[in-house]
């Protein structure tokens, strides 16, 4: 018998597990996958939260009031004891991470909320990530961590504030200076983890200091019910009996079914953890949870590679290309939020640059000036010249559209969607492109155009639930002994993204809140 039985060992339920393990409590996570860490583990490892210490001891002002007026203003259909819980919790959760864990974090430096123009908003940014992580200190637990979502040659590891740099390593001393750092980290003694793979690492390490086991090629099969309220899980046909479950076992964005049915929409192009399809979501509705958000997803543009998508950051913020429609015609400032890039798109997409965006920039992981590689042909179309890269693409607008927009690009004013006015599109420009480090004209031959899809990190709708954590009926009430956080639950952000970590932060706050919910324990 087990106090508390933690579903999915992402970075949400292992803070609860965290949380009611150092509150005494006897606690066991399990895992469906062969691996640990979910969609954690190969994310960003960002984490959103306005407040912290991290970034207040960075000099950089904040206050509850500003942020809660962000929040309010972007995603005002969220109820109000959500986004006040996660605001007020999120500084001690964070503070509670670094007390109990290895884990280290630092600013990630002027990375600005994605909307820093909104009331409230913060243009020079509010989240955090780890630093690198010695892996010694996981021991044999090391080998069951999931794999990162792109893999990187033996001992080369990069932080998100590294990432900025290396794209502009041809074009910029700080991205030589940042490829030299990243070069010599792989001479440092012991291996290093960074960015998702450090902050599931770090809790990992924590909770094995507390014996927490973590139960490895373990699926729930169904929630266990006894005298009207959660009374643990189904493995199987074996049941495992504990006082409270806290459903942390991701999203639906490999569940085929759930995904047409929601979302029409199939799995090929998300890029989160196998393991997600939806088990927590569904058998907290068989228990009678309501869901929200259902429709929603963290949503991205990605090319669709033959080793799986790759999910674009960058690359679209950078000067010397466009996003166009199927006729040919820009339809969005390439440099927004991911997630809004998506939701304006309407079918047929495809990124166009020239060579010379070829020849400064990485693309999908590819160096400048090297040649994308010819197995990729069925989502890059190149030709000699514009003329012909419309023909050959079937964008009869093309050429016009690149016509007007290398004259904005030279004025460096984008009058049609304002691409560089934001400090959040800035944040992934060019500083040494003159007058608008996000545009350039598009002019030297051989073009390209990549075909685009609307992909994501995983779904962010699920089981509704309360400023505790605890999972709620339709009628409000609540499902006793029953919990969620992360992708499981319905996202605090609603139909939008504050900024970067927004998906881990609130997972973990939530996370935190159920373990202090159920421990009765102290922030």
């Amino acid at each position: 018998m087990y106090d508390v039985i933690v579903v999915g060992s992402g970075a949400a339920g292992m803070t609860a597990a965290l949380c009611t393990a150092r509150n005494g409590l006897r606690t066991l996570i399990i895992e469906k996958a062969a691996h640990y860490g979910g969609s954690t583990a190969r994310s960003g490892g960002g984490i959103w939260v306005p407040n912290n210490a991290v970034v207040a001891a960075n000099g950089v002002p904040d206050s509850p009031e500003r942020a809660a007026t962000y929040l309010a203003h972007i995603a005002p259909d969220v109820p109000s004891e959500l986004r006040e819980a996660f605001l007020d919790a999120g500084p001690a959760m964070l503070a509670f991470v670094c007390a109990h864990t290895p884990l280290k974090f630092r600013w990630v430096r002027e990375y600005s909320d994605y909307y820093p123009e909104a009331p409230g908003g913060q243009p020079r940014g509010r989240s955090v990530e780890p630093l690198p992580f010695n892996a010694a200190l996981l021991g044999e637990d090391i080998k069951d961590l999931e794999p990162p979502y792109v893999p990187t040659p033996a001992g080369i590891v990069i932080t998100q504030t590294d990432y900025r740099w290396l794209t502009l390593i041809g074009r910029h001393p700080r991205g030589i200076f940042t490829a030299v750092k990243v070069f010599a980290r792989r001479f440092l003694p012991g291996r290093r983890l960074t960015m998702g793979q450090a902050l599931t690492a770090g809790l990992r390490a924590g909770l094995t200091a507390l014996n927490v086991e973590v139960r490895l090629n373990t699926a729930m099969t169904d929630l266990h019910h006894e005298n009207g309220r959660v009374a643990g899980v189904l493995v199987g046909e074996k049941v495992i009996l504990a006082k409270h479950v806290v459903l942390a076992s991701g999203g639906f964005e490999n569940n085929e079914q759930m995904r047409k049915q929601h979302q029409n929409i199939g799995t090929e192009w998300t890029v989160g953890a196998k393991a997600n399809t939806g088990d927590g979501i569904e058998a907290g509705q068989r228990a009678g949870a309501a869901v929200a958000l259902m429709d929603e997803a963290w949503w991205g543009p990605s090319v669709p590679l033959p080793r799986g998508p790759f999910f674009l950051l960058a690359e679209r913020s950078l000067p010397g290309c466009v996003l166009v429609d199927k006729t040919g015609r820009r339809f969005v400032n390439e440099a927004a939020p991911y997630i809004d890039v998506v939701n304006a798109m309407t079918g047929n997409t495809w990124l166009v640059f020239d060579h010379s965006y070829r020849g400064r920039y990485p693309f999908c992981g590819i160096p400048p000036r090297r040649p994308l590689p010819r197995r990729w042909k069925e989502s890059v179309l190149t030709a000699p010249s514009l003329e012909e890269l419309a023909q050959e693409a079937d964008l009869p607008e093309l050429t016009e559209t690149v016509r007007r927009f290398n004259t904005l690009a030279v004025d460096g004013r984008d009058v049609d969607f304002r691409r560089g006015d934001s400090a959040y599109d800035r944040y992934y420009g060019d500083p040494r492109t003159k007058p608008n480090p996000n545009l350039a004209p598009l002019t030297t031959g051989p073009f390209y155009a990549v075909r685009i899809a609307p992909g994501d990190l995983g779904t962010k709708g699920g089981l509704r639930t309360d400023a505790r954590a605890r999972v709620l009926r339709e009628d409000g009430s609540v499902i006793d002994g029953l919990y969620a956080a992360g992708n499981t639950s319905a996202s605090v952000m609603g139909h939008t993204y504050a900024g970067a970590g927004a998906t881990l932060g609130p997972a973990m706050t939530f996370g935190y809140l159920a373990g202090l919910d159920i421990s009765g324990g102290e922030r």
